[in-house]
């Protein structure tokens, strides 16, 4: 697979503020990469960087092995956190009037927009001023706006917000239906759930610096603990506690005798041998490596990159 964008040794700095720092990324051509970190970390530096809104003070950026310029803007659509429609304005004109700043022609403009307009189910919007829809509709019409005209890369900076469950799901649907079809997607957000639903990469950025990159469920393999999860039917309460005894054990919210606990595997022991140990106790209906969540991933890289100390 090739990277549709790379960027090297990228550098920017607004007064005394590092907001990034000799940052590198590789984005694959044709996936969804989670770009990820706490408020202030650097991605929205790195995202206006892209979308040429800013310069690098150092570094380079290309996609599609172009480097950032005016012709670069017809291959992107941003969808930013703080949307940019206009108020008073008809939506199906809006529609029109981004659709050819992005290149369009009139007659292709007219045909992407009614194409999603139908897709998602707002035509009936056509007519309507943006102070007449809730924030959600609004984030719809956002949505058609940043994808009609086709572009190889698409960058969401928080898409979910103001959506509830069912029209989250929808636009989340609508994403990985774009990636599948070969679009491009850096997808920032903090909610962790997303990105283990979405992502087929992520970066963490803090403090300015690249904490980490990779494939997702490796990322999250480099996090376990060596801890299994287990549930049990025991037999025998007698042997039960024997065991515990023996190993490290923290038993979760149980009914009747089906206990479910996690156990640290001894690193002597083969995790096919610490099944075995387990099947002695009674019928095992789970055993399962505790590969860590996204969430739990984010918590830990973001307290392990902490400075160890600061200037004031």
């Amino acid at each position: 697979m090739s990277d549709l964008l790379v960027a090297q040794g990228l550098t920017k700095q607004y007064g005394k503020k590092i907001a990034l720092n000799n940052f590198d990324i590789k984005i694959p051509e044709g996936s969804i990469y989670g770009l990820l970190g706490p408020n202030g970390a650097g991605k929205t530096t790195f995202l206006r960087i892209i979308n040429q809104i800013t310069a690098p003070d150092q570094g380079t950026v290309t996609i599609s092995g172009k480097p950032l310029d005016k012709s670069i803007i017809p291959l992107v659509g941003y969808m930013p956190e703080e949307r940019g429609l206009y108020n008073n304005m008809k939506i199906g004109e809006q529609a029109l009037y981004f659709a050819k700043l992005k290149g369009l022609s009139n007659v292709d403009a007219h045909k992407k927009t009614k194409y999603w307009f139908e897709k998602l189910g707002i035509d009936e919007w056509w007519n309507k001023k943006l102070t007449e829809l809730s924030k959600g509709m609004g984030q719809k019409v956002q949505f058609v706006i940043t994808v009609l005209h086709d572009p190889e890369l698409l960058i969401f900076d928080e898409p979910f917000s103001g959506f509830d469950p069912v029209n989250a799901q929808i636009i989340a649907n609508e994403i990985m239906e774009l990636r599948d079809k070969g679009t491009t997607i850096i997808f920032s957000t903090h909610r962790m759930e997303s990105v283990e639903e979405m992502c087929d990469h992520i970066a963490l950025i803090n403090h300015s610096n690249k904490v980490l990159d990779g494939e997702i469920n490796q990322v999250r393999h480099q996090f376990k603990s060596g801890k299994f999860l287990a549930e049990i039917q025991l037999d025998s309460e007698m042997n039960w506690n024997q065991f515990q005894s023996n190993y490290s054990v923290e038993i979760h919210p149980n009914k009747t005798n089906l206990v479910k606990f996690s156990i640290e595997k001894p690193d002597h022991l083969q995790p096919n041998e610490l099944l075995h140990q387990i099947s002695q106790l009674g019928q095992v209906s789970v055993f399962k490596e505790a590969i860590p969540s996204m969430n739990e991933v984010f918590l830990k890289a973001v307290s392990q990159s902490q400075p160890t100390n600061s200037s004031k």
